[in-house]
């Protein structure tokens, strides 16, 4: 069984690989992954929207501020899954140990996060653009201090925090053009 998970990783990997190689930017993101520390990442990330490339910078603001919503969300999703296992682990055991403690930090820093990126969207709606940076900076801090009490206990949620943090610099790319 887990050979076969194995074959169909790869698999998929390979296609992804594959689409994703055969990727021609557009003049404008190009210009916005120029702008972030992982070209690469930036347009798979972009371009798993299919609006991308007929996207003027309006839209590609929402497509940017969408995938980090969608991020930040699903990761608060994982963090409540997690909690609610060690809660019920932690009943057994009848403490509360500092596993909870860690969860519970992260989703209230996660929350923070969704709550800075749903404001974006609110800008973004009202054509209002002087503070979408600011909005993806909090989202991306919201990461960090998860992170900063997360250290190596969860790998994943590190994994987590870490694409949080490159989806919001996508978002402070593209927000900078509005100025």
């Amino acid at each position: 069984m887990a050979f076969k998970y194995h074959i169909v990783c790869v698999c998929l990997g390979l296609f992804i690989f594959c689409a994703t190689s055969s990727i021609q930017p557009t003049k404008l993101v190009d210009e916005v992954c120029h702008s972030t520390s992982s070209y690469s990442l930036c347009v798979e990330s972009l371009y798993t929207d299919p609006r991308t490339p007929s996207a003027d910078i309006y839209v590609l603001a929402y497509i940017s501020f969408r995938l980090a919503f969608l991020n930040a969300s699903s990761t608060q999703d994982h963090i409540a899954k997690l909690l609610k296992h060690t809660e019920a682990k932690a009943k057994a055991k009848a403490n509360t140990g500092p596993t909870q403690q860690v969860l519970r930090r992260c989703y209230h820093d996660y929350n923070k996060a969704v709550s800075a990126l749903s404001s974006a969207y609110n800008d973004l709606n009202s054509e209002t653009f002087s503070d979408l940076v600011d909005w993806a900076g909090a989202a991306s801090l919201a990461a960090d201090d998860c992170q900063v009490v997360v250290k190596t206990t969860y790998p994943p949620l590190s994994t987590m925090n870490l694409d949080l943090k490159r989806l919001c610099e996508i978002c402070v790319a593209v927000s900078k053009l509005f100025t």
